[in-house]
């Protein structure tokens, strides 16, 4: 069987630490737990407002983690410096606006094809593993391709608000949608990874296309791990993920 990559994002638990401005619950520790469950990656968002990873919460990770960190950022001057200080394993580059509650939506690449080519030039001289994430539309993965990103993540977040409104003749469009945007991705020399808004109830037929490398989960998981735990929650996952790619 050819094992699917697990990242687990750990921002929430940083947002339910901040809400009382104290010092707990720690992602860190949330992180070394995720590693301990099997986790084969950490995924953290620096965003501009700092609404809830911070930049200690960064250099902390940086000592402490023994599996790659994946460090989504948008695309800005002070994002591409703490990058290129810390080197992580790999930088996910998103799309960010202070109103939103959460990633909306995929990176326009696209429309700021130079821009973005000449931003990520430096991390991969870096050694870092460039990632955009992005909706499954071929302009933009094409786009992704050509300013010579290693991988593209595609957005899940549409499929599985579908499936939460139970309209599932579109949530089944979407995930065709999907399926073959990660063909086409992987056809161009792209690894395909994909994320936002799984659930245990919806990574089924995501983990099952085989061109998608990587799923990173998050905010689901740590949500269930409020009523059984974060290992348990992860274990589960992993299950699933393994099931539907047998």
């Amino acid at each position: 069987m050819d094992l699917l990559r697990l990242g687990v994002n750990i921002d929430h638990v940083a947002t339910v630490r901040n809400a009382r401005g104290s010092a707990y619950p720690d992602p860190v520790r949330a992180a070394r737990l995720a590693e301990e469950a099997g986790a084969d990656g950490i995924t953290a968002h620096l965003r501009e407002d700092r609404r809830h990873i911070t930049d200690t919460d960064i250099e902390r990770l940086m000592e402490t983690l023994t599996v790659p960190l994946n460090f989504e950022m948008a695309a800005t001057d002070e994002m591409q410096k703490i990058a290129l200080r810390h080197r992580p394993h790999a930088v996910c580059i998103v799309p960010e606006k202070r109103e939103e509650r959460t990633t909306e939506g995929g990176l326009e690449v696209a429309r700021e094809e130079n821009r973005l080519a000449h931003f990520i030039a430096p991390l991969a001289e870096a050694g870092c593993r460039v990632s955009i994430f992005i909706a499954a539309d071929a302009a933009q993965i094409e786009a992704a391709a050509r300013i010579g990103a290693a991988v593209v993540e595609l957005h899940t977040g549409a499929y599985c608000d579908l499936h939460a409104e139970g309209k599932f003749a579109e949530r089944d469009a979407e995930l065709q949608r999907l399926r073959e945007m990660s063909a086409f991705a992987h056809s161009l020399g792209l690894e395909v990874h994909a994320g936002h808004g799984l659930t245990f109830d919806t990574v089924g037929p995501v983990a099952a296309f085989p061109e998608v490398r990587e799923l990173n989960i998050g905010h689901f998981l740590i949500g269930e791990a409020i009523f059984v735990g974060l290992k348990p929650a992860i274990h589960e996952m992993r299950r699933l993920m393994n099931a539907a790619r047998a």
